[in-house]
C-alpha cells in the first residue's frame, strides 16, 4: 500500500532506485563471495606450498641420510684388493708356520747341537769356558793313603814332571817321602820357626822338616822354603839326578845315596805302594 492509500501492484515494475539498491546488494554479495573464495583459495595454496616445502625438506633430509649411509657402507665395503690379498697371504703364512712348529716338535731325544748353535748360545759358551778353565779332578787316594797324603804325593809327581824327571825318579821320590815323613808335611819341634808355615804334624828328628825331612843346617835350604812341598821335591830330585847310574840302582840304594839314612834298607818296602800312587796320579803313557 502506498502512502496515498492505493495498493501496490505486484506485477508493476519496480522503481529505478529500488532496482539500483537491489543490484548493489547483489553485487556486494557476489564480491564478498568472490573475496571469500579467493581467500580460501589463497589459504589452500599457502597450505599446499607449506606442505610441499615441508615435504621437500623431509625428502632432502632423507636423501642426505641415505647418501651418508651409502657412503659409509661403500667405504666399509670398498677394500683395496691388494690389501685383501696381502692379508690373506699373511694369515696363510702364520697358519703354516704354526703348523710347522707343531709338526717339527721332536719325538725322539734331541740331537747334539751344532758347533754354530753352541757358539751362538751364551749359556753354552759360558759352560764350555768354565769346563775348560776348571781344575783337573784330583785322583782318589790309593794304597792306603788319606786325602792329605795323596795331595802331597801329587805335589811330588807334578813337580817332578815339570822338571822332566823320568818316571823312575818319581817312584823313588814318593817312596822316600813315605819312609821319611809318612807323606805328611812335618814341622820340627826343635825349630819353632818351621811351625809358622802350613804343616801336618810336628817331628823331633833334630832339625829335619818337610816331606823329605831335610835339614837346613845341612845346606838343603831355608826352613820356610823346605816347608814347601814343591821346593823340597825339587831339592831331592836335583840331588838324585847327580847320583851316577841312579836309574839302574835298586830303589833303596838310590834313595840312600841322597838321604844318607841310618836305615838304608827301609826305603825298599815302599816301592810297590809308590808305583800305585804314581800310576794313579800320572797314568803310564801320559
Amino acid at each position: 500500500m502506498r502512502d496515498d492509500g492505493t495498493l501496490d501492484d505486484p506485477n508493476a515494475p519496480s522503481s529505478p532506485t529500488a532496482e539500483m539498491e537491489e543490484g548493489t546488494s547483489t553485487e556486494r554479495t557476489t564480491a564478498a563471495g568472490r573475496l571469500r573464495a579467493y581467500a580460501r583459495d589463497l589459504t589452500g595454496r599457502r597450505r599446499a606450498q607449506v606442505a610441499l616445502a615441508t615435504g621437500v625438506v623431509c625428502c632432502l633430509g632423507l636423501a642426505a641420510v641415505v647418501q651418508v649411509r651409502d657412503e659409509t657402507a661403500g667405504a666399509a665395503t670398498r677394500v683395496d684388493p691388494t690389501a685383501s690379498v696381502e692379508l690373506a697371504q699373511r694369515a696363510e703364512q702364520e697358519h703354516a708356520s704354526r703348523s710347522l712348529d707343531r709338526s717339527a716338535a721332536p719325538t725322539t731325544p734331541a740331537a747334539t747341537p751344532s758347533a754354530s748353535a753352541t757358539s751362538a748360545n751364551p749359556d753354552t759358551t759360558a759352560r764350555a769356558r768354565k769346563t775348560a778353565s776348571a781344575k783337573p779332578t784330583k785322583p782318589a787316594p790309593v794304597a792306603g793313603l788319606d786325602r792329605a797324603q795323596m795331595d802331597n804325593a801329587e805335589a811330588i809327581v807334578r813337580t817332578g814332571r815339570d822338571m822332566g824327571v823320568p818316571r823312575r825318579g818319581l817312584v823313588i821320590a814318593v817312596a822316600t817321602a813315605m819312609q821319611e815323613s809318612n807323606l805328611y808335611n812335618v814341622a820340627s819341634g826343635v825349630l819353632p820357626e818351621s811351625q809358622n808355615y802350613p804343616h801336618q804334624g810336628v817331628g823331633w828328628d833334630h832339625d829335619s822338616v818337610g816331606l823329605f825331612q831335610q835339614r837346613s843346617s845341612s845346606g838343603w835350604g831355608p826352613v820356610g822354603r823346605l816347608m814347601d812341598p814343591a821346593f823340597a821335591t825339587r831339592q831331592f830330585l836335583s840331588a838324585l839326578q847327580q847320583v851316577p847310574g841312579w836309574q839302574q840302582m835298586r830303589l833303596t840304594d838310590a834313595a840312600q845315596a841322597v838321604q844318607i839314612s841310618a836305615y838304608p834298607e827301609h826305603y825298599q818296602q815302599h816301592e810297590w805302594r809308590a808305583v800305585r800312587v804314581v800310576d794313579a796320579i800320572a797314568p803310564a803313557g801320559e
